[in-house]
């Protein structure tokens, strides 16, 4: 009887061990932050910044444009308005899908009512957008959906928003799907009071593109990626399997011997 059980209580370890190795690959979710430099590179009445961010393995060049200006642009120094920061787990920007803050003080503060976008010189995976004081304001993507992973409406407030007030105070934001005809749909975040959170984009992505609604002053963001598409979709490995492949090498061959093990033999 026990030789009988074994295998069928190996069997069942196997996908288990398999989400494992799952769950803690996607409950991984340190943020890597554009560091912004230099000042505006826009000869005109526009605004464009340069800006990097540094991943595990690689660094990915970030370009911001913006043809109507924008209030202000601090790539180092000054106020920081993504506070506060501890307990990390109260900040108005972390959530279960975001480990960390954005990093420095850095910040582009917009004014004008407009399109604007951002392009990344490597495809970047999950990209997290975070916003400051979104109050009388909104950014409407176009075509592309987004999440809504956390905001600062105070502790004790229904999630998403369960988390410490920002820099300038208490707030919400809620998700506007409108259809535009023509097969276009606007994905709209619209800010009420004064919040300050992070939404993410799902997908692959080199460039992103969206529009603020009004020419309120001020409100703030910057962006962060979980990585790039070559670190996130990584080719298999031509040598030695990495840990988690070896996990699941050790509980296939497990299985498989189990299986042999629990075959009667010929009388």
């Amino acid at each position: 009887m026990t030789t009988q059980r074994r295998p069928a209580l190996l069997f069942r370890a196997i996908p288990a061990l398999t989400l494992l190795v799952a769950a803690t690959a996607a409950n991984a979710a340190p943020i890597y932050w554009t560091n912004w430099t230099g000042t505006d590179t826009d000869p005109g009445t526009g605004f464009s910044a340069q800006g990097t961010i540094t991943t595990s393995t690689t660094t990915v060049g970030v370009t911001y444009t913006n043809a109507a200006g924008v209030g202000f642009y601090q790539p180092s120094g000054g106020n920081d308005y993504w506070i506060p920061r501890t307990p990390v787990g109260n900040s108005p920007y972390t959530s279960a899908q975001v480990d960390n803050p954005p990093t420095g003080t850095d910040i582009i503060a917009l004014q004008f009512a407009g399109p604007q976008t951002l392009t990344f010189t490597q495809s970047i995976v999950n990209p997290v957008f975070a916003f400051v004081s979104l109050n009388g304001n909104g950014y409407a993507f176009l075509n592309q959906d987004f999440d809504i992973l956390s905001f600062g409406g105070g502790l004790g407030a229904p999630a998403p928003g369960d988390n410490s007030c920002g820099y300038w105070g208490c707030g919400s934001v809620t998700k506007q799907v409108v259809d535009l005809g023509g097969g276009n749909t606007e994905y709209r975040l619209i800010g009420s009071g004064e919040p300050h959170g992070t939404i993410r984009f799902t997908g692959a992505f080199d460039t992103l593109t969206w529009r603020s609604l009004t020419n309120e002053y001020w409100n703030g963001f910057t962006v962060g990626v979980q990585g790039t598409v070559g670190e996130e979709n990584p080719p298999p490995p031509t040598d030695v399997p990495v840990p988690a492949t070896w996990l699941l090498l050790v509980a296939g061959g497990a299985g498989l011997m189990a299986s042999r093990r629990g075959r009667k033999t010929p009388q």
